[in-house]
């Protein structure tokens, strides 16, 4: 089985937002049980909360549903058990890069260096601000998942990696 982890701060924003979407987009393209998805952020203090209620409501006026995701925080161990991880901006890149061990950095990604439209761009984090902010955050959120959506489906990663 292949192993996605989206990164980002606490995660209750960007982080499970990626995860939801890709869930049901991969469902839908018949590759849900090949890939499985998890997301966590770099600060804990979040832990055991659902999404923010703003990230719900944007997500589920898609049809994407995060109600039963939870925050958890990275840990070390996410290096080896997983085989692509997607920070949602270039600190969190940074940060995970500092701490990889050697042989596990390569895995360490920006999510939108797999967008074709939003490449090397950061998913701004929409934490405490207006509804507009997070629509436009899923807006790039969703155009990222359905890059590495089709990008999955063409390669196959239970062939190899991306």
């Amino acid at each position: 089985m292949y192993r996605i982890l989206f990164v980002c701060t606490g995660n209750i924003c960007r982080s499970p937002t990626a995860e939801g979407i890709l869930r049901e987009l991969l469902r839908d393209a018949g590759l849900g049980d090949t890939i499985e998805l998890d997301s966590a952020g770099l600060y804990d203090g979040h832990v055991g909360a659902p999404p923010d209620t703003l990230a719900r409501l944007a997500a589920r006026g898609r049809g994407y549903v995060l109600d039963d995701l939870r925050a958890r925080a990275f840990r070390e161990t996410d290096f080896r058990d997983f085989d692509l991880i997607l920070g949602m901006d270039g600190g969190h890149v940074h940060d995970m890069r500092l701490r990889a061990p050697d042989g596990a950095r390569d895995r360490i990604r920006l999510f939108n260096d797999m967008s074709r439209e939003n490449k090397g761009r950061d998913v701004p984090d929409p934490y405490g601000r207006s509804a507009d902010v997070y629509q436009s955050t899923l807006d790039m959120i969703e155009i990222g998942c359905r890059d590495l959506r089709d990008a999955l489906v063409a390669q196959r990663p239970d062939r190899g990696p991306l």
